[in-house]
């Protein structure tokens, strides 16, 4: 036994030797042992409510590619916390979650702010989740937790200490490597690569995981070499293609038989890191999930999905190694490349402002290294069909649909930035209500972040859908009075409100250019349109 050394030294040297130093938390009575001795290379990261913490650090995951440590108070932290854990494992971040736990002592009297089945609490929605037997188990644990949140498909873990476990004498943690990277059997990849070459018109639906794994370069040359265009999986949490390529077509709504439309006529369908597929909205006849005569191939890292895939031929590899593989296998084909996409008309310069003009003016003004985090499903469409994405990680939204998660992974994402890097939030009025403390950990930390709120007073999103399924007038939707230039102020980031056609480049201009974070309130029309329709060719 190393003299004099402890759990919670055990917890620090691990986190150091694995590049977890920045935490993210909201501390409590029941974590006050794990934070004694803070190390001075250590930097906390306060969020003002828990799922803001979560949010916060999967930001940082993703700016970082590394695992992050949150800090979560009890079980009354960790039930905040849910929404954006859910968030985080459907959008496969890599979260290393640390819940404090009563004295072991007291467990039995089920105390005050104890939980009373800490490992089933956050299930399903982490991938790993312990309270070890004993106390001189805590880094073995944590080592086991880190190392299962970094293997693919990547996401949260959960490990619940008891207060009193942090004093106890322990061992480091062995040094270990896991090299996590995998890929299928060549029978396998040659069954795909065969269909491919075999076809008549493929077609490749590109999902998060792609961009997960950085492999927006090698799934561009699967494509260039096939000559099949590309469609962004429903409700993707990531890009995973530039969207101004000519083989592009944009982003498949989560709707069964719009998605069956646009994959018409093509014979090899390849899904590429994502689900097969994610709805949203039910069809009283949906259809089969693919046209009729199309063969569909999956590849994904994750057994699940795999195992879910309710069509086709799915095989289990990383999407860096599989594409790879294929791309020794198919041939260089010579098809035409498709249609140009039909541009959208140039928005109107009214009042009030229309969301497309406020896209299009950010996309001429926005630096060329920007990263976009957006949580505006009313204008997800529009935005998707003005702005294109073109590199790998510039964009980041989630792909579950918990409200309140892009503000603080904006926040979370601009405290990862390098030199000159600046993160625009676009964020929708109703969306900023449910995490709007973020504001005060940007300021805290003069993060390099403009907050675009697109204000239309309401939840635009669910009224569209009510309007889709014949419910004209859905109460609780009208959100007003609402002024988040002073609540931004009261958190400390300066803004400004803007209703006009004629002041808002000037306005996304100051906010573009500030040195720390700065919020735009933008009142926006109400989109009476409805939601997943069809706005790509």
């Amino acid at each position: 036994m190393t003299t004099g050394f402890t759990v919670r030294d055990a917890l620090y040297d691990f986190c150091r030797r694995t590049g977890m130093t920045t935490v993210f938390g909201n501390p409590g009575s029941t974590e006050l042992r794990m934070l004694r001795g803070f190390p001075d290379d250590f930097t906390y990261v306060l969020a003002l409510q828990e799922s803001v913490a979560v949010a916060a650090a999967a930001g940082h995951a993703l700016g970082t590619g590394r695992a992050v440590l949150v800090s979560l108070h009890s079980a009354g932290g960790v039930g905040h916390s849910l929404g954006a854990v859910f968030n985080a494992y459907r959008d496969r971040v890599p979260l290393v979650i640390i819940a404090g736990q009563q004295n072991r002592a007291l467990l039995q009297t089920r105390p005050f702010l104890g939980a009373d089945e800490p490992a089933t609490f956050p299930r399903p929605y982490v991938k790993w989740s312990r309270q070890p037997e004993r106390g001189e188990d805590v880094p073995a644990a944590l080592a086991e937790a880190y190392r299962v949140a970094m293997t693919p498909p990547r996401g949260p873990v959960f490990l619940s200490v008891p207060e009193d476990d942090w004093d106890l004498p322990a061992e480091p943690v062995a040094e270990r490597t896991v090299h996590t990277g995998f890929t299928a059997s060549p029978e396998a990849l040659r069954e795909v690569a065969d269909a491919l070459n075999a076809a008549a018109n493929p077609v490749l639906v590109v999902g998060s995981g792609v961009d997960d794994e950085g492999a927006m370069p090698v799934v561009t040359r699967l494509a260039e070499r096939t000559g099949a265009p590309v469609w962004i999986s429903p409700l993707s949490g990531r890009s995973g293609f530039p969207e101004d390529h000519r083989l592009f077509r944009g982003f498949l709504p989560p709707v069964r038989d719009q998605v069956r439309a646009r994959l018409e006529g093509h014979d090899v369908i390849l899904v590429l890191g994502a689900p097969v597929f994610t709805y949203h909205v039910h069809n009283e006849n949906p259809g089969p999930v693919v046209p009729e005569g199309s063969r569909l191939f999956h590849l994904d890292c994750d057994p699940v999905q795999t195992a879910w895939a309710p069509v086709g031929t799915s095989v289990l590899t990383t999407i860096q190694a599989g594409v790879s593989g294929l791309l020794d296998l198919v041939d260089e084909a010579e098809r035409p490349a498709p249609e140009p996409r039909e541009r959208l008309a140039a928005p109107p310069a009214t009042d009030p402002l229309d969301a497309g003009l406020v896209f299009e003016s950010l996309r001429e003004l926005m630096p060329a290294d920007a990263i976009v985090v957006e949580e505006v499903p009313s204008y997800r469409d529009d935005f998707h069909a003005r702005f294109p994405i073109s590199r790998s990680g510039g964009f980041l939204t989630t792909g579950s649909g918990a409200l309140g998660w892009g503000l603080p992974l904006g926040v979370g994402r601009a405290l990862a930035a390098g030199p000159g890097e600046r993160v625009v939030s676009l964020i929708g009025d109703g969306s900023m209500m449910y995490s709007i403390q973020a504001l005060w950990t940007a300021a805290q930390h003069n993060a390099p972040m403009t907050v675009i709120v697109l204000n239309n007073h309401g939840y635009g999103a669910v009224k569209a859908l009510g309007r889709r399924i014949q419910i004209p007038a859905v109460p609780g939707c009208d959100i007003r009075d609402l002024d988040f230039v002073q609540v931004a102020a009261g958190l400390g980031v300066p803004g400004r409100r803007v209703d006009e056609a004629a002041a808002l480049k000037a306005a996304l201009a100051e906010g573009l250019s500030h040195e720390g974070p700065f919020l735009l309130d933008v009142g926006v029309a109400g989109d009476e349109s409805a939601m997943y329709e069809p706005w790509a060719r």
